[in-house]
């Protein structure tokens, strides 16, 4: 399919002679290899493309002359989902950026916001702490249908560890659960989207935190190996921060939602959905925003340790990350294990949010050789994984400058900048994707956009009238705990023993 650059129309800049945005992202010296389905030529010139919106069935593969008018040749996702998992680290398509790569980017992104979007956050909630919706709702609740994804599983994990920012209780006496919080969900693409997507797609989202910032404080900056908290390890120098790992593996035996740490939930989960579709290829995706990133990173980690993904028939599952916004994990034993094991992990950060260059702060990635080769023995000597790609807020038009924290972080403000990031030293130009969701959470947008600040809320605080005229908080229907099929599955892999 030929595409000339005449018949796309442009969407309108409100300013001009914006800065480049710059970007810096790294690789490992020998990754993993899959097939390479397709090639990637990237075009040379953003002017006679960057303007149009692109769809995310479609991708830019190579770009020639004809009558003196650059046409481009157009292909199916379907036949590029490696390339865009991540098989080559996403090189040649960070710079200029990939339309289909960044579409992906921020299909990832919404799912990852849909953890906030869904959760409750209200204090006076009897509810707060859980999921406004029942998975089989979720992304109907949401007006997410077009995702093409079923929620198969809800996440929880116990407050009764060291990160209690993170956690959120409701104040009255008689709520859902004293001790669970809902972190994320496992989802699996239906039929069409992954006829679409050329493959089954399991994916896993975190929640991360939203206004407030106060859970990195609690960080102990200390690391522990990672074969301590019972996860599959060979080095014992392999490590990381262990308030994430105590949020992963830590579980509560009288709790009905955490009597399954958040680590058994996903193994088992991913172990079932892969039996079920053994005869299919399939992905796993895993994305998270903030501490969620974290946590991305961890599980993902965790099953390729595990080596769930492996099939009996030599297939293997690839794994991915699409890191939000996150912090460092782990040591550099833990980066290179990650990058040996082959999983492929794609962070997207605000050059100026505080949160991904924490914890660390002294000794990481970017300190002299010679001081780590000291300091790699030292407790909080950590180092980011993966392939970074960098943006910087102060290239969009549409962004106030602002030193706030909480807009540095936002996730919605972050997709905003993969929308108009078109490669280093190419201007700023969106494609396609809504301003106003920039604000729905934090007030970062120019003023004269006139979008209100914060203005996603939920209906009279979710309270209803009922037939008598009364406002009560209404009852939700009870949320799914843990199937019957997850004892099964965590004795089949030798976590739990047979009885």
């Amino acid at each position: 399919m030929l595409i000339s650059p005449s018949n796309l129309q442009p969407f309108p800049l409100s300013k001009t002679n914006i800065n480049p945005i710059p970007t810096t992202f790294s690789t490992s010296n020998n990754p993993p290899k899959w097939p390479r389905p397709c090639t990637y030529n990237a075009f040379s010139s953003t002017q006679d493309a960057l303007a149009w919106k692109m769809n995310e069935s479609w991708r830019v593969e190579r770009d020639i002359e004809e009558n003196g008018e650059k046409i481009f040749d157009v292909k199916d996702l379907s036949t590029c989902w490696k390339e865009i998992h991540g098989e080559d680290e996403w090189v040649g398509l960070l710079d200029p950026m990939d339309p289909l790569l960044r579409a992906e980017l921020i299909r990832y992104g919404e799912m990852a916001q849909a953890c906030y979007d869904g959760f409750d956050f209200d204090p006076y909630s009897k509810y707060c702490g859980s999921c406004r919706f029942s998975k089989d709702d979720f992304f109907m609740g949401l007006e997410m249908e077009d995702h093409g994804y079923d929620v198969t599983r809800y996440l929880y994990a116990t407050s009764n560890i060291n990160l209690p920012n993170f956690f959120r209780k409701s104040r009255w006496p008689k709520v859902w659960s004293k001790n669970a919080n809902w972190i994320g969900y496992v989802g699996v693409s239906n039929d069409e989207k992954s006829k679409q997507l050329g493959r089954r797609d399991i994916t896993i989202s975190w929640r991360g935190t939203v206004t407030r910032l106060e859970w990195v404080q609690d960080l102990m900056d200390y690391l522990r190996p990672i074969s301590s908290k019972g996860i599959p390890c060979p080095d014992p120098d392999v490590k990381a921060e262990l308030g994430f790992l105590d949020l992963y593996t830590d579980k509560d035996i009288l709790c009905r939602y955490c009597k399954y740490s958040a680590r058994e939930q996903i193994l088992s989960e991913v172990k079932r959905l892969l039996e079920v579709y053994k005869d299919e290829e399939v992905s796993i995706t895993i994305t998270g925003h903030s501490l969620g990133s974290a946590l991305a990173i961890l599980s993902a980690y965790d099953l390729a340790e595990t080596g769930i993904h492996l099939g009996y028939d030599g297939r293997v599952s690839p794994i991915c990350v699409y890191s939000y916004s996150g912090p460092r994990v782990g040591n550099v034993r833990f980066k290179e294990r990650l990058e040996w094991l082959g999983v492929k992990v794609l962070r997207v950060l605000n050059v100026h949010d505080l949160v991904p260059k924490t914890p660390g702060l002294l000794f990481n990635e970017h300190s002299q050789k010679g001081l780590m080769y000291m300091a790699n023995s030292l407790p909080w000597s950590y180092y980011h994984v993966g392939v970074e790609l960098a943006l910087d807020h102060k290239n969009s038009p549409f962004l106030k400058d602002t030193n706030d924290l909480t807009c540095l972080h936002n996730l919605e403000a972050l997709l905003h900048l993969l929308d108009g990031y078109q490669g280093r030293g190419r201007r700023f130009h969106l494609c396609g994707r809504d301003i106003a969701l920039v604000n729905k959470g934090c007030d970062f947008l120019e003023d004269h956009h006139m979008i209100p600040p914060s203005w996603r809320q939920d209906a009279n605080k979710g309270m209803s009238r009922t037939n008598d005229g009364r406002w009560i908080q209404a009852d939700r229907s009870v949320h799914d705990d843990h199937p019957e099929y997850t004892h099964h599955h965590l004795q089949q892999l030798g976590i739990i023993p047979h009885h």
